[in-house]
């Protein structure tokens, strides 16, 4: 017989299995020599009374043994010689992309423009070490895109996006433990991403599936107005339909598609600053306890959204136990993002603090750029839907001026942002560039 149970418990018993069968027999009535074995179905953590409890969805096996999976499998049969769909970028969505592809009978096609998941390390490391960014192969370009090496999320705030679990099944499935099927934030780790990644190719390729790397798209070959194919920097062709799934950073990519008249549409975005914080001092807050996280707690997160004059302003990408890493896409650009391992075991925190930015907020000075053969100043006339992207290589560019033009970031004590004044200095950091206070 199974049973299931909605508990609510001490961290201490929902970390261990015996004091969780002893809960089932002391708080639901089970005899302890009818449970062979417990499940957790699902977990979250309810910190907000001063005693922190951990939500459980637990099934209990009684007198019978599990004989189902722990997670899904989906099944990929070959498609050798089945009709071609070419996909542009090996970031998430493209791999994603290629494996549908397979289940729905056809055969992916997939090109990238950086290298695979782990000769990027390399392009990663020289980031720091040399302050320069190879702008083919970076934290943004390269088999998994930013996901891979700078700690893309798996969990959505969106409720328009259908249900979730096919894709945390298909990423246990190519290696990611189950504990992302239970845990309300699901979180792999880029120290464990790039195996579940290298999996996810070699499942494409076992299909009669193609990936090319160091193979950017450089055009759309179309023929009476239908997309036929793409044409590559290698020289080389691919023919048949296209999924662009080229990623924020893909820049060129969206100006040959405004240049050759491809409708395409400026959408809102989000920009802000990356917040860090010693680690054991959100552990202190969220918890409630001058010992912080202690022994049965994970690294704290915290959630902040709010509406200042309608508009948006919200936490993003909280890294508990994690690290700030430097995310341009090419040279003269300061980005930077956050990113945990697995056992998010570092002193620091962070997070993005942003604010919805909408099309019609930009005007001339916001738009000035310098780049694409354009004056200083220069409004991009002919492809105003590139107006966002415009303003994020502005916004870029005035950071790198501002980091003494390499890949030292700007930054300020979080009160003196606040404040608008320069701090006098600035605190250690995870960001291994190094600081500027400005």
């Amino acid at each position: 017989m199974i049973q299931e149970y909605q508990l609510r418990v001490l961290p201490e018993v929902a970390a261990n299995e015996q004091r969780l069968k002893d809960y089932l027999v002391h708080e639901k009535g089970l005899d302890a020599r009818d449970i062979t074995a417990t499940r957790i179905l699902k977990r979250s953590i309810d910190a907000r009374q001063r005693t922190v409890f951990v939500n459980l969805n637990v099934r209990a096996y009684l007198n019978e043994m599990p004989r189902e999976d722990e997670f899904e499998k989906t099944i990929y049969r070959s498609v050798d010689g089945k009709p071609q769909v070419v996909v542009v970028g090996a970031g998430p969505a493209g791999l994603f992309a290629a494996l549908r592809l397979i289940e729905l009978g056809l055969r992916p096609i997939v090109v990238e423009r950086g290298k695979d998941v782990r000769e990027r390390k390399k392009d990663l490391a020289a980031i720091g070490r040399e302050q320069s960014v190879n702008p083919e192969s970076n934290y943004s370009f390269g088999e998994g895109g930013a996901g891979a090496y700078s700690d893309g999320k798996l969990y959505t705030r969106s409720k328009k996006r259908g249900n979730t679990d096919k894709i945390l099944n298909v990423f246990c499935r190519h290696g990611a433990s189950t504990s992302i099927l239970i845990d309300a934030h699901p979180h792999i780790g880029t120290d464990k991403l790039p195996r579940v990644i290298e999996n996810m190719r070699n499942t494409i390729l076992a299909c009669g599936g193609e990936v090319h790397f160091e193979t950017r798209m450089d055009a759309l070959i179309i023929e009476k107005n239908e997309v036929k194919g793409i044409e590559t920097n290698t020289g080389k062709t691919f023919l048949g339909p296209v999924i662009l799934a080229t990623g924020h950073s893909g820049r060129d990519v969206y100006r040959w598609l405004a240049a050759n008249r491809i409708e395409i549409e400026c959408k809102r975005i989000a920009v802000g600053v990356r917040l860090e914080h010693p680690a054991a001092l959100i552990d202190r807050i969220q918890y409630h306890s001058r010992e912080g996280r202690g022994k049965y707690l994970p690294a704290a997160e915290y959630s902040f959204v709010s509406q200042v004059d309608g508009r948006g302003v919200y936490s993003f990408c909280m890294c508990p136990g994690g690290f700030i890493v430097p995310a341009a896409s090419g040279p003269q650009q300061i980005v930077v993002n956050g990113m945990s391992p697995s056992n998010r075991g570092s002193r620091w925190s962070n997070s993005g603090m942003v604010v919805e930015l909408r099309p019609e907020d930009l005007d001339d000075k916001s738009l000035s750029v310098h780049s694409g053969g354009m004056a200083h100043g220069q409004l991009p006339s002919l492809a105003p839907q590139l107006g966002m992207m415009y303003f994020q290589e502005n916004l870029e560019r005035l950071c790198w001026q501002q980091g003494n033009m390499q890949q030292t970031a700007p930054a300020q004590r979080m009160e003196d942002f606040t404040k608008k004044k320069l701090s006098y200095d600035l605190p250690a950091t995870s960001y291994a560039p190094g600081l500027v206070s400005s």
